[in-house]
């Protein structure tokens, strides 16, 4: 009984105390810009489609702005790769970081004169959707630098995941907010300011982190590399060795294919239908992204010995929306799927990204980031545009009962893969090393300059 009490404050104390990845400069800085710019960037696309809209553009009109911000980011993700690892992550954003300042600070004039036609629009977030196309690989490669102790890359990850999350929750609610009182210019001015910061954040990093082109271990032969063709390949190289990483890749492609895409489509068209209409809707995915912010405080100071498996675990509870929908249950039961799904969301993505930054030699860790984003997303669009036709011939309860079922067996089907399932941080023994490959993952050790090394 004496222990039990014991512990329990202890439990408490450590949720309430600081992560001790904050203690470390460099981490701090970038995640206060980081969380800044993301709030921003969730603010932005309720004022993009508020200036279409108020500017006499109809649907098509939104569809079009829309893609075009899209359409770059998975066109220029892979070359993002390339550069960030030849260049150096934190160069690569910072670039980024300025375009997109400019870009929304642009966007913004161009409201306020009344010069904002459509193909304007598509213009500007074009541009947009470049710089972050060139952002998300070098984040991935970044942030094992700005951690000193490999045991707080967990935690760093988790962080930002959370920033993530309480964005997509509060940035729509407080754009909203300033469109209705002050018009999408003055929430596209806001967005172009917390890119500045985001820079700043970047500019104040430690003048030691590694630059691939000054300090890296591959900054060298990156320069003396003919091609952007031959880092791609090498890039390839490195992503398809690891068994583990290409199972999970290709797990997420099919799930955003089959189950998320059909869910954003189809999850909507059942609101209108028998749920309430869109306040049921967005009350939905309101409480998914509550449940992805306590996900992130529920791993903030754990590190389980089997991050994949964990992850993968965590992946099953994607069916349960799907699996309510399908199955008519009273809105009640779809909030509380959507918060367990939410929960998981935050779990996989933590340990995830902590297991591909520990295990990714630093000098290929942007271009293998690269691919990983490309192949879990490439399919999605293609989702989208078929859910609604084949619900239209097979019925909606009957692609989301499919892609439910699917969601399960695939996680179990990964779990049962000793690539996955058997993935540990350290090798037993050694607690300084990286973790030891296991029986069917086909790979070799890390480098000593792996990311994430302290």
């Amino acid at each position: 009984m004496t222990g039990e009490t014991k512990r329990v404050p202890d439990r408490r104390r450590r949720l309430l105390s600081r992560p001790a990845v904050l203690g470390e400069r460099d981490f701090r800085w970038f995640f206060v810009g980081y969380a800044t710019s993301l709030v921003g960037s969730s603010m932005a696309p309720v004022a993009v489609a508020f200036a279409v809209l108020d500017g006499g553009g109809g649907g098509s009109d939104l569809g079009r702005v829309m893609a075009a911000r899209v359409l770059p980011i998975v066109l220029v993700l892979l070359v993002g790769g390339v550069v960030a690892d030849r260049l150096g992550s934190r160069r690569v954003m910072l670039a980024a970081d300025v375009l997109r300042c400019a870009v929304q600070a642009g966007f913004a004039a161009v409201l306020a004169t009344g010069h904002a036609s459509v193909w304007v629009m598509v213009a500007l977030v074009a541009v947009w959707g470049l710089g972050e196309g060139v952002f998300l690989p070098a984040l991935g490669a970044l942030v094992p630098a700005l951690v000193r102790r490999e045991e707080h890359l967990s935690d760093a990850n988790t962080l930002l995941g959370l920033a993530r999350s309480v964005s997509t929750v509060a940035g729509p609610a407080l754009a909203g907010v300033i469109t209705a009182g002050y018009g999408p210019g003055a929430v596209l001015l806001i967005d172009a300011v917390t890119y500045g910061v985001g820079a700043l954040a970047l500019a104040r990093l430690s003048a030691a982190l590694p630059d691939a082109a000054d300090a890296a271990a591959g900054a060298d032969a990156a320069r003396e590399k003919g091609s952007m063709l031959a880092d791609l390949r090498d890039g390839w190289t490195e992503f398809a060795s690891r068994r583990w990483l290409w199972v999970t890749t290709l797990q997420m492609a099919l799930f955003n294919l089959l189950v998320w895409a059909p869910f954003l489509v189809l999850g909507p068209l059942t609101a209108q239908r028998e749920l309430g209409g869109a306040r049921a809707w967005g009350l939905v995915m309101g409480v998914y992204g509550v449940g992805a912010v306590l996900g992130g405080l529920l791993m903030l100071g754990r590190r389980p010995g089997r991050p994949l498996a964990v992850a993968t675990v965590a992946t099953l509870g994607w069916a349960l929306p799907s699996a309510v929908l399908a199955a008519g249950l009273p809105l009640g039961w779809t909030v509380a799927a959507a918060l367990v799904a939410g929960a998981g969301s935050a779990v996989c993505g933590s340990l995830y990204g902590s297991t591909l930054q520990s295990w990714v030699p630093a000098e290929a860790l942007a271009r293998v980031t690269a691919f990983g984003g490309l192949g879990a997303f490439v399919l999605g669009p293609l989702g989208l545009a078929a859910a609604g036709p084949l619900a239209d011939r097979v019925g909606v309860s009957a692609v989301l009962a499919f892609g439910a079922g699917w969601q399960l067996v695939a996680g179990l089907v990964v779990l049962a893969m000793p690539a996955v399932r058997g993935r540990r941080w350290t090798e037993p023994g050694d607690p300084g090393a990286r973790s030891a490959p296991v029986p069917g993952s086909e790979e070799v050790r890390p480098a000593p300059s792996a990311a994430g090394a302290g």
